[in-house]
């Protein structure tokens, strides 16, 4: 989805639009507070934090049922995998739901690479 592209809700007080690259931002900043993610993987290669941007490596999808994000990730090398991407899908669908009032139809975590952290 392009960046520039609005997700919208309706509520009884009118209506709330939100865009694609604000998801993502939200989405970037969950990722690099996350416990044992220490980069986000762009199209070519991951990024260390404070390197680039926050959103290389993050998708944004509008689905029937809500937005759907795919987000790649790097991840500390010897911890848990499944653990460390299952903590960062529940806190980025949590603040993403608590933020912006949208609801979240899924979110794909996908561990390009493993790294010692610096």
């Amino acid at each position: 989805m392009d960046k520039s592209t609005h997700l919208a809700r309706t509520t009884d007080l009118g209506r709330i639009s939100v865009s694609a690259e604000a998801i993502a931002q939200v989405v970037g900043n969950v990722g690099a507070e996350s416990y044992g993610i220490v980069g986000m993987a762009g199209r070519r290669f991951p990024r260390l934090p404070g390197r680039g941007r926050l959103t290389d490596g993050i998708e944004v999808k509008a689905r029937e049922g809500g937005i759907e994000i795919d987000l790649r990730v790097v991840v500390e090398y010897g911890l848990n995998l499944a653990e460390v991407a299952a903590t960062v899908r529940n806190r980025v669908a949590y603040e993403l739901e608590r933020q912006t009032g949208l609801s979240v139809a899924a979110v794909e975590v996908r561990i390009e690479d493993v790294r010692r952290s610096s």
